[in-house]
């Protein structure tokens, strides 16, 4: 079951806005995502559900959508997300330096996508984006450093996975409405 939610969590870009995921789906998911792995144990990650149209529409003007596609000015009206979940370090816990923050932040980024595919929702982790402009649109407090930004909904769009050569390519493409995703074989990735 693992497995099969694995390789259905993709990163979506496009969702069906007539969609709306519950503030307490979103809630449960946080309420989850507590029990991750922390390094020291300091926990020091807090999460923004942001669920409202308005916040939302004010959100998405400051957010980078694919690096690889920069003609691309992200979803359309009608194809956005219809929920992010703002991830944040509280600088008052950090202890000594936070070059292990990131890996805190992967696992429960990627557990966050997980459990959204689980309840037949996408999402896509957004690391570019206008930190002191989304700061103040979601009245973040002092103590709250804003690192990711995961957009959620329900997925419109269809992605197709492209096994490569390991000399290839990993930019991801779009055509006809398919977003292409190249993958390194098996082969490749193990030493």
């Amino acid at each position: 079951m693992l497995e099969k939610i694995i390789k259905q969590s993709r990163c979506y870009r496009k969702f069906d806005e007539k969609v709306e995921i519950p503030y307490k789906s979103l809630e449960k998911i946080i309420d989850t995502i507590r029990f991750c792995p922390s390094a020291r144990n300091q926990q020091v990650l807090i999460y923004k559900i942001i669920t409202d149209t308005n916040l939302r529409s004010k959100i998405f003007p400051y957010l980078k959508w694919a690096g690889y596609l920069p003609d691309w000015q992200g979803p359309q009206q009608g194809e956005r997300p219809t929920a992010y979940i703002i991830v944040a370090t509280n600088t008052k816990r950090i202890i000594n330096n936070d070059h292990w923050i990131n890996t805190d932040i992967g696992i429960v980024a990627q557990t966050i996508l997980l459990l959204a595919t689980e309840q037949g929702f996408g999402g896509c982790s957004i690391g570019a984006f206008n930190k002191k402009e989304i700061s103040k649109i979601v009245n973040a407090p002092d103590f709250a450093d804003i690192k990711l930004i995961i957009a959620l909904g329900k997925p419109s769009q269809n992605i197709k996975i492209i096994e490569i050569e390991d000399n290839q390519s990993t930019k991801y493409w779009h055509k006809d409405n398919i977003h292409y995703v190249p993958k390194r074989k098996l082969k490749d990735i193990l030493f």
